[in-house]
């Protein structure tokens, strides 16, 4: 039996977990950064600041057993590239490099990214995909992606980016458009809540270029709705369809380019209820469960046992 802590400090949550081969279970606790009420984000420095604070308290309550560890993970940057940084991510390095000195046991890095994936094929009970290609998209308010994930015995999830945004995230979108409308961020639960009053999602068209999106548009045009005393259920219900308009067109364009891939949708917007249902519908891809859709440490907990494997 091993015993993996896994670290993740991303831009808006902290967060702890631990698996454990024994029973193939992951214990996950997170908490959020504060954001002031009518902010969009949070700089930095203040990300940092917050890590340090915050995840002590995380590891107190996730070890309190003396559960005894044998190995440690920590996402070091966000995504699998050389020029992939953000400061935040330093916080759980630090501590897990700490851990690692103080019991004399292994340390691995991974990504933010890698381990969103990891996490979204666990709790969909779809491990098996990692031993083939498959098509991941990884949708939040810091990046909407589509990686093309293929074996490779030297990365546990081996990526390449085969699609972007070229100008908002979906995440973006979403937390820009209910601020505006006075939604506390992150706005996701909230504009759900509304989309759902309204009904089901209007009609709209994507913005493509190639198999890359654009969203800033839209954006544009759900404030122009604002300004004209739209309701906040039918601002919230455009928002959603123009993300799910995006990401399923997208999808289509790859498929097309890739061939019949399996899907696999990560991340915060994926999320929500009323996108998956469309998605699902459309394709029968692999979804996150929502508790591993949102920032976790779960994907990075699991990504360290299969390192200690090919380590031992």
């Amino acid at each position: 039996m091993s015993v993996v802590l896994g670290i993740d400090t991303s831009n808006y949550t902290t967060s702890c977990a631990i698996y454990s081969s024994e029973d193939n279970t992951v214990v996950n606790k997170g908490k959020l950064l504060p954001v002031k009420a009518g902010e969009r984000g949070i700089r930095q420095s203040d990300a940092v600041f917050h890590h340090v604070n915050q995840i002590y308290s995380l590891l107190e309550e996730l070890l309190k057993e003396n559960i005894k560890i044998d190995a440690v993970c920590a996402s070091v940057t966000p995504r699998p590239q050389e020029d992939s940084y953000m400061p935040c991510f330093t916080v759980g390095e630090s501590v897990a490099r700490s851990i690692k000195a103080a019991l004399n046991v292994p340390f691995f890095e991974t990504s933010h990214q890698q381990g969103h994936i990891m996490a979204a094929l666990f709790s969909a009970g779809a491990m098996f995909l990692a031993k083939e290609p498959f098509l991941a998209f990884h949708v939040s308010g810091g990046t909407t992606e589509a990686i093309l994930v293929t074996p490779d015995d030297g990365e546990i999830i081996n990526c390449e980016i085969a699609a972007e945004t070229l100008d908002l995230n979906a995440g973006q979108l979403v937390d820009r458009i209910g601020v505006k409308m006075g939604l506390c961020f992150p706005c996701g639960k909230e504009l759900e809540r509304y989309a759902l009053e309204y009904g089901k999602l209007p009609l709209v068209k994507a913005v493509l270029k190639g198999c890359n999106c654009c969203l800033s548009g839209f954006e544009n045009k759900l404030t122009e709705m604002i300004s004209k005393g739209s309701e906040k259920a039918e601002v919230s219900a455009y928002t959603l369809s123009y993300v799910e308009a995006t990401i399923s067109a997208m999808t289509e364009k790859l498929l097309e380019k890739f061939g019949k891939l399996p899907i696999v949708y990560a991340g915060g917007v994926m999320s929500n209820t009323i996108i998956r249902k469309s998605l699902e519908s459309k394709f029968g891809a692999y979804f996150a469960k929502p508790e591993f859709s949102c920032d976790n440490a779960a994907g990075v907990s699991l990504i360290g046992y299969e390192k200690l494997l090919k380590r031992d």
